[in-house]
């Protein structure tokens, strides 16, 4: 998996006794490079961690090849991806396994926590019954499929509230209208950024041949730290809510502790100490957005 995410990641298999093996990232996607993944594998090696960052796929056909190869499994990380595309299959359902967040800072929120595990092999859908119902069978029991249920493997709580489907339904009802809202915003930054962003050496997001992107996040990646922090402190300074991302976990006295790397991670520590976030969210009005490139360019144009 990228040292590049959010301790969940992570977390989900440190909770079962795994080690998380940190691989570098790409500089254009800020994606798992999918060219370092065999030199990480070992006899030990159970699977691969691809995670969608920004909405913008990693390479899955390249991924899926490498684990049909080592025989691995392929656990999609697609929290950000919901509605994105890799060659017009939707993130989370390509791997065996997937996972959606409904997180308050996703694209479609139950209102704080919550997601949803895809399942792409029918072989673990009993399984991940058996799981969500705290271990036991009681899906098959609902279904008249045995006549009472009982305790049979490891289980726990991920049922959501009522008012939390409710919420996340609404949205789930208009998650069209969202997301091309949401890609809408997305490509006004980047027309609007990316001549006098590429004159003074900085960045935009790259979204590969072949791959939609959700419009989930929009970001800056400066060449330096020094630049990326005087241009979120001068935003800050307007009233712009622009912001930096993870701290790479393989840095982290959590992942020191409980992970292993694999090579160096020039690219992870450079994409962690350059980039910088916009403001972009489905209530992001045009005249705010404007404000936020106005702004923008006139620093940049400083540097």
């Amino acid at each position: 998996m990228p040292s590049w995410t959010f301790v969940s990641t992570a977390n989900a298999f440190v909770l079962r006794g795994a080690t998380p093996v940190f691989v570098d990232v790409r500089l254009d996607t800020c994606n798992l490079d999918e060219r370092l993944i065999e030199q990480a594998i070992t006899p030990k090696t159970k699977g691969i961690v691809p995670v969608h960052y920004a909405g913008v796929s990693c390479e899955m056909d390249a991924i899926m090849a490498i684990a049909e190869r080592y025989g691995l499994w392929v656990i999609e990380d697609a929290a950000q991806a919901m509605m994105a595309t890799y060659k017009e299959r939707p993130l989370g359902g390509i791997g065996h396994l997937g996972a959606y967040s409904f997180h308050a800072t996703k694209n479609y929120t139950s209102g704080g926590e919550g997601g949803a595990l895809l399942i792409s092999r029918a072989e673990l859908t009993d399984r991940a019954s058996i799981i969500r119902e705290k271990g036991t069978n009681r899906e098959a029991f609902s279904r008249g499929a045995v006549d009472r249920y009982c305790w049979l493997d490891i289980g726990s709580s991920y049922l959501p509230s009522e008012v939390q489907s409710a919420a996340l339904s609404a949205q789930l009802s208009q998650a069209e209208k969202v997301n091309r809202r949401r890609v809408m915003l997305w490509e006004r930054y980047f027309q609007e950024l990316e001549g006098v962003c590429f004159r003074h050496g900085i960045y935009l997001p790259a979204v590969p041949e072949g791959c939609q992107h959700n419009g989930h996040l929009f970001y800056l990646r400066c060449d330096n730290k020094a630049v990326r922090d005087t241009l979120l402190s001068q935003l800050l300074g307007l009233g712009i809510m622009a912001q930096t991302h993870y701290e790479p976990l393989h840095l982290s006295p959590g992942g020191r502790k409980f992970g292993r790397v694999s090579g160096d991670h020039p690219h992870t520590i450079k994409v962690s100490n350059g980039l910088l976030r916009l403001p972009l969210h489905y209530a992001l009005a045009e005249a705010e957005q404007a404000y936020v490139i106005e702004s923008l360019i006139e620093l940049i144009k400083c540097f």
